[in-house]
């Protein structure tokens, strides 16, 4: 028997294949200077509009990867910021769609630790997996929030793209 052979055996019997466990996974993630520079941008697109906002982006696992506050924007708007990160990754979704289709729950989940159901929370993909997720706070109204959320994304597209 050649290797090609015994190889070509033992990938593609069923039988291993459900026999063998996975003892360690690959995860992609995002990185740090990925998400400093999407919490720039959305500082940046926010500042066009006028708005003073602070910014977290969130790594897929809820853990905080970058914060970025405004001069003047109030202090309470990082800690709202990262729940409504926290509620993009939790729930794969923009907020603000969460936030429509899911009413039902919004009470229970605003009482969550590290949750919010408010719009402003982006989630990340690359290549269509979620890596993370981006929170604004600070823009008159959840809407303009994840506006801004969006432009930085759109900003870092390509890199999003290639990141695989």
């Amino acid at each position: 028997m050649t290797r090609r052979t015994v190889f070509a055996t033992l990938m593609f019997s069923p039988a291993l294949a459900l026999a063998a466990p996975v003892d360690l996974l690959p995860v992609k993630q995002i990185g740090m200077e990925l998400a400093r520079d999407i919490a720039t941008h959305a500082i940046e697109a926010c500042r066009k509009d006028g708005y003073n906002v602070a910014v977290v982006v969130l790594d897929r696992a809820g853990n905080v990867q970058a914060t970025l506050r405004d001069a003047l924007a109030a202090r309470y708007t990082i800690e709202i910021a990262e729940r409504k990160a926290g509620l993009a990754v939790m729930s794969g979704t923009p907020t603000v769609s969460f936030r429509e289709a899911r009413a039902d729950i919004r009470p229970e989940l605003n009482h969550m630790q590290g949750l919010i159901v408010m719009g402003g929370g982006v989630p990340i993909r690359a290549a269509g997996s979620l890596v993370g997720a981006v929170g604004v706070s600070g823009a008159p109204g959840g809407e303009k929030d994840a506006a801004c959320a969006e432009v930085a994304l759109s900003k870092v597209e390509e890199r999003l793209e290639l990141a695989f």
